[in-house]
């Protein structure tokens, strides 16, 4: 995505240092019989025997995340995630289908994934800067890929390196087919969310509910097919600019050839930033794929005042005018989705919206029936 000048600060939330310790972080809690791991059993009790267990004391099979799914080979695998801050960049290859990464506690800020690369940064060999891809937290490109209850997060911060320019920091590139996050968080500033595919021709379908996204420019992004349902996207205040806009929410680069790209309903967008500073999108024609016309369908969702209603959408090049893409709104609500000029709210009928549906969007594939969803 296209950078952004300046820095940007927040206050990283991370895992619970309390909720470690119950939990046994520190050893104490599992020597008064507490599991670390809560009701997904325990290295000495398995759930079955592709089950690995991490935790960062030592009391799993082991301590880090990438050690777990370096030994979970072929397919199937689970991973249960104890509590903790996990510093590490962590990389799932396509040959690991079927992997279910579990936060032990249930609950999302126990479990956090965390690293800062930047496109900007220079990796350790000398070689260059990293790349936007290569800044990411976490990659995923295995289909069939599912985490619950798990944080993934990129704290790069701009204040921290006023000396680079290429400021987008991805907490998680998503590229495999039926991939499903459900009640996870997704932290950062600029690309957040990378939910992509293999390649132009690879329609990737991807499923997230019930999660919380937060970012500044172009934080939901790439060509997938996902669907975000009772998700939660939060706009951060900025200090280092001086006016509006502060960034966009979602930048599809949906293939001209995939009838589908985001889909987002019944879910809410809300702002630290002042009324009016955000966009809900814009296009993004990458170099790569000149011909891509991106997709985004916003339906039933709440947009909150922090969203610019006059106009919501914007180009990132004058080339390829937002006009001439795939957006649309139906039936959404809240003080960002006033519609005050109609050309600039592209609105689908009752009988057009019938096609934008998760059954319609994601096919044979049902991960909202799974428990809980």
């Amino acid at each position: 995505m296209a950078p952004r000048t300046g820095s940007s600060r927040r206050s990283f939330v991370v895992a619970s240092v309390g909720a470690a310790l119950a939990l046994g972080a520190g050893g104490t809690a599992h020597a008064s019989g507490r599991s670390p791991f809560g009701r997904y059993g325990s290295p000495s009790a398995r759930l079955d025997e592709r089950t690995l267990y991490v935790h960062p004391g030592g009391l799993g099979d082991h301590t880090t995340v990438q050690a777990a799914v370096t030994a979970a080979s072929g397919t199937g695998h689970t991973l249960v995630i104890a509590p903790g801050t996990y510093r590490e960049t962590v990389a799932v290859g396509a040959a690991r289908t079927e992997l279910t990464w579990l936060g032990a506690s249930e609950d999302a800020r126990d479990v956090v994934i965390v690293y800062d690369n930047a496109n900007g940064t220079q990796k350790p060999d000398g070689s260059g800067p990293y790349g936007t891809t290569g800044s990411a937290t976490t990659t995923v490109q295995a289909d069939g890929f599912t985490a619950r209850d798990v944080t993934f997060a990129n704290d790069w911060l701009r204040a921290d390196h006023p000396e680079i320019t290429g400021t987008q920091a991805v907490a998680i590139k998503v590229q495999g087919d039926r991939s499903a996050f459900l009640h996870c968080r997704f932290l950062g500033h600029q690309d957040t969310l990378y939910a992509d595919s293999l390649a132009l021709t690879a329609f990737a379908r991807q499923y997230f509910a019930h999660c919380y996204v937060e970012g500044d420019v172009d934080f939901v992004f790439g060509r997938a097919t996902a669907v975000f349902e009772h998700c939660h996207f939060r706009t951060l205040q900025r200090t280092d600019l001086a006016g509006a806009p502060y960034g966009f929410v979602f930048a599809p680069s949906t293939a001209v050839a995939n009838p589908r790209g985001y889909l987002v309903t019944d879910s809410r967008v809300t702002s630290e930033a002042p009324d009016a500073y955000y966009k809900v999108a814009r296009p993004w024609v990458p170099g790569s794929d000149p011909t891509a016309r991106p997709m985004l369908t916003v339906r039933e969702t709440r947009l909150g005042a922090g969203i610019d209603a006059v106009e919501p959408y914007t180009n990132m090049s004058a080339t390829y005018p937002w006009q001439s893409q795939r957006f649309a709104e139906y039936r959404n609500s809240g003080p960002g989705a006033d519609i005050t000029v109609p050309e600039n709210r592209p609105q689908l009928t009752r009988a057009e919206a019938a096609s934008h549906t998760r059954r319609t969007y994601l096919g044979d594939w049902a991960p909202w029936s799974r428990e809980g969803c």
